[in-house]
């Protein structure tokens, strides 16, 4: 092989090593390309999720801060009105103590005794105590006599001619109504004003009356 022949193969050689060389470097350049592009593709996913564990973060904090409130809230009316159902049921004594009075100064062998004056003054001093009690745990009575029917405190049962009073006062308690708080244990029963009869037949021909006037 002559000098030249070598020369011309080792020229090969190395021209052969530089186009090597240059793939390597395209393809490293690619490869770096791609991964940037695909970076760049997976950049806005994690951002979205981020997002999205940031909103369910948010509403987790939200939800637990309303059972807070919740359970606070249901701590306090507990607390508050957890005697409601038996303050209801201990209203019974003093009904029963007011009839038992009524009884016994009905009772015609008992009037005008000294045996039921001390009966009627000891049960006086009861219902006072009784009537003390619930006060101190925000039970009160409900008044009535002389005002006007409201349906949110009074149950009216009975209507009474009266000529006094206007219609709708109450003018008869049947059974005291109770309140705990802001809160109805039970209404009152009452009986409330109406126009009699008469004075209703009188405005009605006075007004028949007045009709005929204008038209004659």
């Amino acid at each position: 092989m002559t000098e030249n022949e070598r020369q011309n193969i080792k020229g090969e050689k190395e021209e052969n090593k530089d186009i090597v060389k240059e793939e390597r470097v395209e393809n490293a350049e690619q490869k770096v390309e791609e991964a940037k592009e695909s970076e760049e593709n997976e950049s806005p996913s994690l951002e979205k999720k981020i997002e999205d564990l940031e909103d369910k973060l948010k509403r987790t904090l939200a939800d637990m801060e309303n059972q807070r409130r919740r359970f606070e809230k249901e701590k306090e009316e507990a607390f508050d009105y957890g005697g409601f159902s038996f303050a209801r049921e201990a209203l019974n004594l003093i009904d029963n103590l007011e009839r038992s009075k009524q009884y016994l100064e009905n009772d015609e062998k008992l009037k005008n005794t000294e045996a039921l004056k001390k009966i009627s003054d000891h049960i006086d001093i009861i219902h006072k105590d009784m009537l003390s009690i619930f006060k101190k745990n925000n039970i009160e009575p409900i008044e009535s006599i002389n005002e006007k029917l409201n349906p949110n405190l009074h149950q009216a049962m009975m209507e009474i001619e009266d000529e006094k009073k206007e219609p709708g006062i109450i003018i008869q308690e049947v059974q005291k109504g109770f309140m705990m708080k802001d809160r109805l244990l039970r209404p009152s029963l009452v009986g409330v004003a109406k126009k009699p009869e008469k004075n209703k037949e009188e405005s009605k021909k006075s007004s028949e009356n007045t009709e005929k006037t204008i038209k004659n």
